[in-house]
């Protein structure tokens, strides 16, 4: 049924003149969130960052060791990944599978390796937090006694298995180990990927693991974060009556590298047990919180994300020469690097589809990004924003990554700010001064058989 006011209004706005149109005030976007965090330090130099938020009965609880596969020594690489997984493996007190007191309780427990650090996570049921912290401090005091060649043997090959699974296997998987090897150069901390090889994880001796574990698994190269329904006071007894008195250590070095910029076009064909060719494109780019950085994260979301995007339309719904795209700006402490991949739709060739590729690549930075464009990459990237922060483990996860990077925890403002205060130009600028179409690193892998001749386009 009509809505019979309705009708009237509208029947009368036709018979009456045009009131003065008010002006619309322009949404603004929100602001950045007013976090609580305290950062506190214990005498052995355990980082300790604070972010107590009643609104869920949940408490997260990160470690975050400032070491990953950069800090590793040539001959030894894969040895932060490994310690990944042997610091599940038992502690002098909890001889046994790190995961099982958590288990019953719904816990969720991880751990992550990157090129930078080494993270542990335990998010818990506000009244299990104690029970985290204590079987934290205890692997950090207690993994050594309990250390053995069989857990080593065994988590060794447990690792070897992850590297065979993510990149010797899986179809195009090998291209991320050529792409580090390529992107940066020999002797850079990044040349390596975070999985190490196969070499040196055989070589790596018990007393290797355990120099590894003593230089840089100490409280002074620790970043301990609580993010949820906790008591302060309460937190800060535990964590002095459990890492208290643990012998200090020192803090890891940031690892050396010169700036890394391509002097020459790199170019690699692959075969692989593929049914289509993919072709992929990368240069180093900005560091992570780096001018450039954030303008190439939305210029990747610019390029690939949605139908109308610079490369999806073109390539995709018009041409139908790939058939997926995808663009990133990988962010690091170092250096980061930038990607394009695309997959060849059934029936076209490689060289078809880099040739469309690099025609849709140089429309893109050929003038900056319309408005309305970057306002749809902002808002989605605003989206992601918020939604971490909204979650404990996330946001225990950015206050961490906010001082291991910059410093400081205190980095949500300037975070959301290094974002919205981008204009087209901003974009268009650092997409031109990194991505340069004479320079670059491509890989293309092909189904087996196929003849990998050169790579140009």
């Amino acid at each position: 049924m009509r809505n019979l006011a309705l009708t009237a209004a509208l029947a009368l706005s036709a018979l009456s003149a045009p009131p003065a149109v008010a002006q619309t005030p322009v949404a603004q976007p929100p602001a950045a969130p007013k976090l609580s965090v305290e950062q506190w330090s214990l005498p052995n130099g355990l980082t300790v960052l604070l972010a107590p938020d009643a609104r869920l009965p949940v408490v997260a609880v990160e470690v975050r060791y400032l070491v990953g596969s950069g800090h590793e020594v040539e001959g030894r690489s894969g040895f932060a990944h490994l310690f990944e997984h042997l610091m599940f493996q038992g502690s002098e007190h909890h001889d046994s599978e790190y995961f099982a007191p958590f288990e019953p309780i719904g816990a969720d427990v991880n751990g992550t390796t990157n090129v930078d650090r080494t993270n542990y996570y335990e998010q818990v049921p506000s009244q299990y937090l104690e029970l985290a912290l204590w079987m934290e401090a205890d692997r950090l005091r207690g993994l050594l006694p309990v250390m053995t060649q069989a857990k080593l043997d065994n988590q060794r090959d447990v690792v070897k298995n992850e590297r065979r699974q993510r990149y010797e296997v899986t179809p195009y998987g090998e291209a991320w180990l050529h792409l580090a090897e390529n992107v940066f150069p020999k002797g850079h901390p990044y040349n390596h990927t975070t999985i190490g090889s196969h070499e040196d994880l055989t070589a790596a001796s018990l007393d290797d693991v355990k120099g590894f574990f003593r230089q840089y698994y100490v409280p002074a190269n620790a970043v301990l974060t609580l993010s949820g329904d906790f008591e302060v006071a309460q937190a800060k007894r535990w964590i002095e009556q459990y890492f208290g008195d643990l012998p200090s250590g020192q803090r890891a070095p940031k690892p050396a590298a010169a700036p890394v910029r391509l002097d020459k076009t790199v170019e690699i064909v692959k075969t692989d047990d593929v049914k289509l060719p993919r072709v992929y494109l990368a240069w180093p780019s900005p560091a992570i919180y780096a001018p450039g950085d954030a303008a190439l994260d939305v210029f990747a979301t610019l390029l690939t994300d949605g139908k109308s995007s610079a490369l999806f339309q073109p390539l995709v719904y018009e041409k139908k020469v790939a058939k997926d795209v995808a663009a990133f700006q990988s962010s690091q402490l170092l250096s980061g690097y930038f990607v394009v991949m695309a997959t060849a739709a059934p029936g076209q060739t490689r060289e078809a589809l880099a040739a469309a590729l690099f025609d849709a690549l140089k429309a893109a930075l050929a003038e900056p990004p319309s408005q309305p464009a970057l306002d749809r990459s902002l808002a989605g990237w605003r989206k992601s924003f918020y939604g971490n922060v909204e979650g404990a483990m996330s946001r225990a996860q950015m206050l961490s990554g906010y001082y291991h990077f910059t410093g400081t925890p205190n980095g949500l403002e300037a975070d959301l700010a290094r974002y919205t205060a981008l204009k087209p130009e901003d974009v268009h600028r650092a997409a031109r001064d990194h991505l340069s179409l004479d320079k670059y690193v491509r890989i293309d892998i092909v189904p087996e058989g196929a003849a990998p001749a050169g790579a140009q386009p």
